[in-house]
């Protein structure tokens, strides 16, 4: 028997109420989905966290009458609760497998695979990253992340110390050291941050001193060869003269989460002391890189 989902972008602000009211309606099962690239982390208490642009997705029995619930949904729509309705058809199946099977392993460039742990890996041959959804955002399925993938697999790390700032769940600096580098210091203001990048470093045979992890305020004066931030484009604009102060002479910077229309203040913001490259671009995101003069 097929079943129907309804799926509905919302805010962070709506998303418990309207997951309750979609109980109500008679959904049988609803899931959360994040509709960005914000990082969500395990919570160390029971204090449940949300993505800032959810998708509530509502597996609704096909003998379910569809259009009141829509009606009722466009109503909170025209008021502004959310932002976009989809109803879908959907077939009958093993749904723990369905989610499963949705993340595969992932290439990037010519040697560089991240998978799931319930996958091997195509290739025992190349480098593989073991990566799952959930301690962590960032798979490599977003663009910004998968253009700093790519940026890596074309660039040789070999020996390099690497800043990967704004580590998330540490799928940039495992890959750095994986294809070379010689250490990686992890940096983010969220603890659980650093505790999901740890993690993921242990599943990898990664351990001290090749890569640590630090807070903001304690990661020093050492000089990077490289230094990566996939982080949004205002706290790159912010964050450039810390930046600059990172970067030897003739080091490289790798720049993502940048929105097409943002790369002209973001290039500004670095150009008087980087040899910034022209920007690639994945869909609406542009990846920007540049070598300290």
């Amino acid at each position: 028997m097929p079943w129907l989902e309804l799926h509905i972008t919302t805010s962070a602000d709506q998303a418990a109420l309207l997951s309750d009211q979609l109980t109500l309606l008679g959904a049988q099962a609803v899931t959360l989905q994040d509709a960005g690239d914000q990082p969500i982390y395990e919570p160390s208490d029971a204090t449940p966290r949300i993505w800032h642009e959810t998708i509530l997705i509502g597996l609704f029995d096909y003998q379910q009458a569809m259009p009141p619930i829509l009606t009722y949904l466009e109503e909170q729509q025209t008021a502004g609760l959310l932002k976009h309705i989809e109803l879908k058809e959907v077939a009958d199946e093993d749904w723990v497998r369905r989610s499963l099977d949705s993340f595969k392993p992932l290439c990037f460039g010519k040697r560089l695979w991240i998978c799931p742990s319930w996958h091997t890996p195509p290739l025992s041959a190349a480098i593989n990253i073991i990566l799952d959804p959930g301690l962590a955002f960032g798979t490599g399925t977003h663009p910004t992340t998968a253009l700093c993938l790519e940026w890596l697999d074309e660039h040789s790390q070999a020996e390099h110390y690497v800043i990967d700032y704004g580590c998330g769940s540490g799928i940039l600096g495992l890959a750095a050291l994986k294809l070379g580098a010689k250490q990686v210091l992890a940096v983010d203001n969220d603890p659980q941050a650093l505790e999901a990048t740890q993690y993921n470093a242990a599943r990898n045979a990664v351990y001290s001193p090749q890569l640590r992890v630090s807070l903001p305020s304690a990661v020093g004066d050492q000089k990077a060869d490289l230094l990566i931030a996939n982080i949004l484009a205002k706290p790159l604009i912010d964050m450039a003269p810390c930046f600059e102060k990172l970067v030897k002479p003739q080091g490289k910077i790798l720049l993502s989460g940048i929105l097409a229309d943002q790369v002209n203040a973001v290039v500004e913001a670095y150009q008087a002391t980087f040899l910034m490259q022209p920007p690639v671009y994945k869909g609406e995101w542009a990846r920007l890189a540049g070598e300290r003069k």
